[in-house]
C-alpha cells in the first residue's frame, strides 16, 4: 500500500491541488517498483503532437500505456516529474491533471519549467516512478 504524506508540520496543500500533489509517498516492502523514463508527446505511430495540451495529453497517454503493460495503473503513481519549457503552460498543465490524473491518494510530485528538451519542438516531459505493494 501507497501511504501519501501531508502532515501537519509542513505546508498545507491547497485545495485545488488536493487530488494531484502530496509531500511524499511511502510504499511499505514494496513487491515492485516501474521506473518509466521521460515520456514525451509522441504518438505510436512516431508523430509529435502539435501544441502544448496535444502533446501532454499523449504524455500521459503514453504512461497510462506503460503502466498498463507492467500491470499496473495511475493508483499506483508514486512519483511524478513534469518539465515544461514554458512558464505559460504550468496552467494547461494542471488543468489537465486535475482532468485526467486528479485521486484522492495524490502522487509526490515536482514541475519544472526547462529551458529545452531533447528536440526543439518537444514542449512537455513526464516522469514516473510506480509501485505496488506486496497487499495489493
Amino acid at each position: 500500500m501507497l501511504t501519501r504524506l501531508a502532515p501537519d508540520t509542513v505546508s498545507a496543500i491547497p485545495p485545488r491541488y488536493a487530488g494531484i500533489f502530496s509531500h511524499g509517498t511511502i510504499a511499505e516492502h514494496p513487491a515492485r517498483v516501474v521506473y518509466l523514463s521521460g515520456q514525451i508527446g509522441v504518438a505510436p505511430d512516431g508523430v509529435t503532437c502539435t501544441g502544448f495540451k496535444a502533446q501532454a495529453q499523449q504524455a500521459m497517454d503514453n504512461v497510462e500505456a506503460l503502466l498498463t503493460g507492467s500491470d499496473m495503473t495511475r493508483q499506483d503513481i508514486a512519483r511524478v516529474v513534469y518539465y515544461v519549457t514554458d512558464p505559460a503552460h504550468l496552467k494547461p498543465l494542471s488543468d489537465l491533471r486535475q482532468e485526467r490524473w486528479s485521486t484522492d491518494t495524490a502522487p509526490a510530485v515536482t514541475t519544472l519549467v526547462v529551458a529545452a528538451l531533447a528536440a526543439p519542438d518537444l514542449l512537455v516531459e513526464i516522469e514516473v516512478t510506480a509501485c505496488q505493494t506486496r497487499d495489493q
